[in-house]
C-alpha cells in the first residue's frame, strides 16, 4: 500500500503520518515513513530524539551524491544530467529504523527560480518512484500542499491520497485545492481525516463542507496529543485514544482501497 498525506500547515498532518506508520510497524509490516516536507518534523513525531533528528541531512542536501549520481555538481547552470540516475540503494542506504519504522528524510524540492537545481530534483523524484513503483514496503509520505515531488507516473502508482483537515475554512478551502490537485494528476481515491475534532459542532462542521467525499476518520483534540508535539515527543506513545482512531482510519483506508494488508 502506497500512501500520501497532505494538508494546510499546522492541521496535524504529520502526527497523523507517523502515527500511521507507527501503527504499521507494530503490526508487522513493513513501512516506509518518507518526510517529504520542507518543514521537516516526521522524525520527531515517530519517536527520535531531538538529537537524532538534528543529524539528519535530507537527501536533497546531500552534494556529493547528488553530484556522483547525476553526473552534475548542484546548482550548475545549462549542464547535462542524469535524468533517472541510478537511487536503488539509497533507500536501505539513508534508512533510519525506529520502533519498526524505517525513516528517510528527502528534503525539498528546489524552486527553479532559485537557480538550476535540476540534479537536485531528478535524484528526489527518480528516488520516490522507486519507493512507490520498484519496492514491496508499505510508504507513508508526508508531503507539503504541493505535489512538486510527484510525477504523474509516481502519483498513480500511489493507492491513495488522505487529507487532513481541521475544523476551519481555512483548512477546507486548501484542501479542495489539494484534492482538484490529486485528481488532475491521477491520483485514485482521495479521503479526508478530521483533526482536532473537539465536539460534534466541528465534527458537523467537517461532513457538511466534504459532503459527497469520503471522511475516512476522525481525532480528536487531545491535550495528551499536544503536551506531546510541544516537548517533540511521538504523540502515538502518549495517547491510546489517537492509537485506536488511527487504527480504524487504516481499517477504513484498506476496505475502501480493495485490499487487505497481510491477508
Amino acid at each position: 500500500m502506497k500512501i500520501a498525506l497532505a494538508g494546510k500547515g499546522g492541521v496535524g498532518k504529520t502526527t497523523i503520518s507517523a502515527s500511521l506508520a507507527r501503527f504499521l510497524g507494530e503490526k508487522g509490516e513493513r513501512v516506509f515513513a518518507i518526510d517529504a516536507d520542507p518543514n521537516a518534523n516526521l522524525a520527531l513525531s515517530l519517536g527520535l530524539s531531538r538529537a537524532q533528528s538534528e543529524k539528519i541531512v535530507p537527501i536533497s542536501e546531500m552534494r556529493d551524491l547528488i553530484a556522483e549520481r547525476t553526473g552534475v555538481e548542484p546548482g550548475s547552470m545549462g549542464a547535462y544530467f542524469k535524468l533517472n540516475p541510478e537511487v536503488g540503494d539509497l533507500p536501505d542506504r539513508f534508512k533510519l529504523e525506529h520502533r519498526g519504522v524505517m525513516f528517510l528524510q528527502v528534503g525539498a524540492i528546489k524552486e527553479p527560480s532559485a537557480g538550476c537545481y535540476c540534479p537536485e530534483n531528478a535524484l528526489l523524484k527518480s528516488l520516490l518512484m522507486n519507493l512507490v513503483l520498484l519496492r514491496d514496503e508499505t510508504v507513508i509520505l508526508d508531503m507539503e500542499a504541493g505535489f512538486e515531488h510527484l510525477t504523474r507516473g509516481t502519483a498513480q502508482a500511489f493507492d491513495a491520497m488522505i487529507i487532513v483537515v481541521e475544523p476551519s475554512l481555512q483548512s477546507v478551502l486548501t484542501a479542495s485545492r489539494i484534492h482538484a490537485l490529486a485528481e488532475k494528476i491521477g491520483i485514485r481515491n482521495v479521503f479526508y481525516v478530521g483533526n482536532m475534532v473537539r465536539d460534534a459542532e466541528d465534527r458537523a462542521f467537517i461532513e457538511r463542507e466534504f459532503e459527497g467525499s469520503t471522511v475516512i476518520g476522525y481525532i480528536s483534540y487531545s491535550d495528551e496529543i499536544h503536551s506531546a508535539v510541544r516537548q517533540g515527543r511521538a504523540p502515538y506513545d502518549v495517547s491510546p485514544e489517537l492509537a485506536a482512531d488511527v487504527a480504524a482510519i487504516w481499517d477504513s483506508v484498506v476496505r475502501h482501497v480493495g485490499g487487505a494488508l497481510g491477508s
